[in-house]
């Protein structure tokens, strides 16, 4: 059964990285994109890591000044009580002391500690933050190199593709001919008004003409 889940797993992933190749062939430039985000993903990650060490390295200090600030204070309450004769309040202030000089002990090294740590995040974050830039510039370059090859496809397209530049042309002859029977309709119903208003005039002229040698 294991086995067998393995082999549908094995089969599952072969599919998906077929997938992926198919559609980095088809459009690199949106493959290239999810990869950004990725990375941006992940760098946004180490940023906030980064804060995080920045605040544990304020919290170690604050905790590193408490921790010397008390242990001088029970020194000098171990001196007062040792003056005054107080053993059992001498004793605890001495081993107050010692308690907060292994912490203060402690807390330093855990600070240096923190501090190498945070020294190799930011070096790691700058490092994330410039191959980032690189990455887009990248593809900012292959984004202008894709639309040229694109502009220079379509040109060439209108250009050498004799069957689009005839149709093209074509469409141009049949307008220019729609356009010079248009003309001609125009000018001959121009025409044709003309004559029959001048034949109109010349059969009333005829008229007027008969009429008056009958009337003389």
């Amino acid at each position: 059964m294991a086995n067998l889940f393995t082999r549908i797993k094995d089969t599952i992933a072969a599919d998906l990285h077929e997938a992926l190749d198919q559609k980095e062939q088809k459009n690199p430039i949106s493959v290239l994109n999810h990869y950004l985000r990725q990375c941006e993903n992940e760098t946004e990650k180490v940023r906030q890591l980064v804060e995080r060490q920045y605040l544990l390295k304020e919290e170690f200090r604050r905790e590193y000044k408490e921790a010397v600030n008390l242990a001088e204070k029970r020194k000098y309450q171990a001196e007062i009580a040792s003056k005054a004769g107080e053993t059992e309040l001498y004793e605890f202030a001495v081993k107050e002391q010692t308690y907060y000089e292994e912490r203060i002990a402690r807390l330093k090294e855990s600070s240096e500690q923190t501090n190498r740590q945070l020294e190799e995040l930011e070096q790691k974050y700058a490092e994330m933050k410039h191959k980032l830039k690189d990455m887009h510039l990248k593809r900012m370059e292959l984004m202008g190199r894709e639309n040229i090859a694109r502009a220079h496809h379509r040109m060439n397209k209108v250009v050498e593709n004799n069957s689009y530049s005839t149709k093209a042309f074509s469409r141009f002859e049949e307008m220019e001919s729609y356009l010079d029977r248009l003309e001609h309709q125009v000018n001959s119903a121009y025409h044709r008004n003309t004559i029959d208003a001048r034949i109109a005039q010349l059969e009333k002229q005829l008229e007027n003409e008969q009429t008056a040698s009958i009337s003389s």
